[in-house]
């Protein structure tokens, strides 16, 4: 089977975890510490606060910017269904921006549109708390028209760089442009923890209330003991960061390799007429996925090239979910098909292909082989 995905993990790993099992300290002491240092040092010198998940960085992200039950926040469509979760479970409402067609990430336009619509509203204006953005599968969002439209009404954004952790635009660093950057550390990452998230941030006082949420409210300042928020257990283990630190050593090079990787799936898609993804202008992706976009009408088409391509031995997926029309956020909200169209589209056609350190020249050429074969035959 050609996979979806798969972590690199060697020895250096197994040999951090049996250290940490030998010294009987397994919950956040000094290798979180280290592996935090070893963030901050790729994140232009932003301070690195470790979680459990990227789910648990979105949420105290959140949370940290006070983000109450009533409020607005605004999301991209398309994106993992924990882009808008950590929203709805924090007591306030996504407001949902349609996306780009070419990259997958939230439209400037669009979202410009929405805040000026917002904004224009009194009852709505003092509602509104953030803006999350999605750096889709490691390729970054524009991020300077998008700051242009936010900054207009002061609002705080929270950087979703669930995939993009060494991704940068213009030489800045993914997760360093907002107010608030949020990682995953999930396995098909390009570093991976098993589970595990991080967030940056340069402002000392989000940082504070960060480490306090996320180690059940206690105050990592005071010189005794005091909770001072109502904080959860979002600490990361000292096995995840020992894992972190390793392959944190590595990112380059797995870089490196997803990079090459995806420019020989540009070239051999270039005459079949299944689109490529497309990055911005001055941005290096990751490459966390490799999502295509089908030239074929209909979402049941994509439907059936899954399990055809599974049943020849290679794993292909969707890209990712169209929030807004997923069961929770549809009846909750009442979004229907052509609310976003650009977005209805692409949830339609994407295909994400095989993207592993470990796939050889001749599987990808298998995997589009294969590709074109059963969408000739569909």
């Amino acid at each position: 089977m050609i996979r979806l995905a798969a972590p690199v993990i060697g020895e250096e790993e197994i040999r951090a975890v049996a250290e940490v099992l030998r010294s009987g300290q397994l919950v956040q002491a000094e290798r979180v510490a280290a592996f935090e240092r070893g963030l901050q040092g790729r994140l232009d010198g932003c301070d690195v606060v470790a979680v459990s998940s990227g789910t648990a960085a979105l949420h105290v992200a959140l949370l940290a910017l006070d983000v109450r039950p009533g409020d607005l926040v605004v999301v991209p469509t398309y994106s993992w269904p924990a882009t808008a979760n950590v929203v709805a479970q924090s007591g306030a409402d996504p407001v949902f921006v349609d996306i780009q067609e070419d990259t997958f990430n939230m439209d400037p336009r669009a979202l410009a549109e929405t805040l000026d619509r917002l904004m224009a509203c009194e009852e709505t204006a003092r509602r509104v708390r953030a803006v999350i953005i999605v750096h889709g599968f490691g390729a970054m969002a524009d991020m300077g028209p998008i700051l242009s439209a936010v900054e207009r009404y002061g609002l705080p954004v929270i950087e979703d760089a669930a995939c993009a952790l060494g991704a940068s635009l213009d030489g800045r660093p993914a997760g360093t442009w907002g107010a608030l950057g949020c990682f995953s550390l999930h396995p098909r990452k390009v570093v991976t923890t098993g589970e595990g998230g991080a967030v940056a941030c340069r402002s000392a006082s989000l940082r504070r209330r960060l480490r306090a949420l996320r180690n059940h409210g206690l105050d990592p300042e005071g010189a005794s003991p005091d909770f001072i928020l109502p904080g959860l257990n979002y600490r990361m283990t000292e096995f995840q960061a020992a894992v972190g630190s390793c392959q944190l050593a590595r990112l380059d090079e797995l870089l490196a390799v997803r990079l090459r990787q995806a420019r020989r799936y540009d070239q051999l898609l270039a005459p079949t007429g299944i689109r490529a993804p497309a990055t911005c202008p001055g941005s290096v992706p990751t490459y966390q996925s490799y999502v295509t976009l089908l030239p074929v009408a209909g979402r049941e088409v994509r439907d059936s090239v899954i399990p055809a391509l599974r049943a020849q031995g290679i794993e292909v997926q969707i890209g990712t979910w169209h929030i807004p029309l997923t069961s929770y956020y549809r009846s909750r909200y009442g979004f229907r098909r052509g609310d976003f169209p650009v977005t209805d589209g692409v949830f339609d056609h994407a295909l994400a292909l095989p993207m592993a350190a470990s796939m050889t020249e001749a599987e990808q050429e298998r995997v589009v082989e294969r590709l074109q074969a059963t969408l000739g035959g569909t």
